[in-house]
């Protein structure tokens, strides 16, 4: 194997991944923000380095992180909540940049279904992006840095909304109510199926290509947040009766089952 992955970001999904890679025989360099957590990739068998991206530039020595590297894993989703107005493009831009002064070859670049954004219905990797928020567009446009460039080898990752240790949407929205569109599917994805995604992508070299990953399970959202709410002991949400409403939409792969990839964890776990 002897091969050096980097992954720029390691929080709910990057530590957990960095720690799997490790343990299958990779060596692994990870980023955090967080000098608490240097300790905690060191405990992963992580090399960690402590690197922060503005749109100035890089803060963090980026050069010997990227030294070598035989894939970079690119997890820094654009936080533009709470009126975080900062440019993740431009940040996106001055990573790329360094990328190509060290000769890296790969890139996983980790994204989100909220590229999509409203389109209603059934989308594939080869539905057009549509994406309506101010996140969704730029993770769009960051996409694109490392897709178009000719040099890379680029894997994008459209993850669905990631559910896990800790973290599940039925928490937020226990006891509340009137929410809207309870009929849509859901689209979530499982820690484990994210790890083991990234992982097959990297061990099968399934290069310039886009895949979204969500699990093939899209009850309502009306019927999965309730019975998980139940199921935690929280007081279930209640949504509205919608006429007319838009069906939403349901989120597949077609790239996936073409090459044998199978989701193992089911949403309702």
């Amino acid at each position: 194997m002897n091969k050096t992955i980097g992954i720029m970001g390691c929080g709910w999904l990057g530590l957990p991944l960095a720690k799997h890679l490790a343990e299958r025989g990779y060596t692994v360099r990870g980023t955090t923000t967080s000098e608490a957590k240097l300790t905690l990739l060191v405990k992963s068998g992580v090399a960690p380095f402590m690197i922060s991206i503005s749109e100035q530039g890089i803060e963090g020595n980026i050069t010997s992180f990227l030294s070598g590297l035989d894939v970079i894993i690119i997890n820094i989703p654009p936080a533009l909540r709470g009126g975080n107005t900062s440019d993740y493009v431009l940040k996106l831009k001055r990573l790329h940049e360094h990328i190509a002064s060290a000769g890296v070859a790969r890139v996983i670049f980790v994204s989100s279904t909220s590229v999509y954004g409203a389109v209603s219905g059934k989308v594939t990797e080869n539905t057009i992006p549509e994406p309506g928020s101010a996140s969704g567009r730029q993770l769009l446009r960051a996409e694109d840095l490392f897709r178009t460039d000719q040099n890379l080898k680029t894997a994008i990752v459209r993850f669905g909304g990631l559910i896990g240790p800790d973290r599940h949407p039925a928490r937020s929205l226990a006891g509340r109510k009137d929410l809207k569109n309870g009929h849509h599917p859901v689209n979530l994805i499982h820690l484990d199926d994210c790890i083991a995604l990234l992982t097959t992508i990297l061990e099968r070299d399934w290069w310039d290509a886009i895949f979204n990953g969500v699990s093939p399970e899209h009850p309502s959202k009306q019927k999965y947040y309730r019975g998980q709410a139940e199921k935690m002991g929280l007081e279930p949400p209640e949504f509205m009766q919608e006429a007319g409403a838009n069906e939403g939409k349901n989120v597949d792969s077609i790239n996936l089952p073409k090459r044998g990839f199978t989701f193992s964890k089911s949403i309702w776990e």
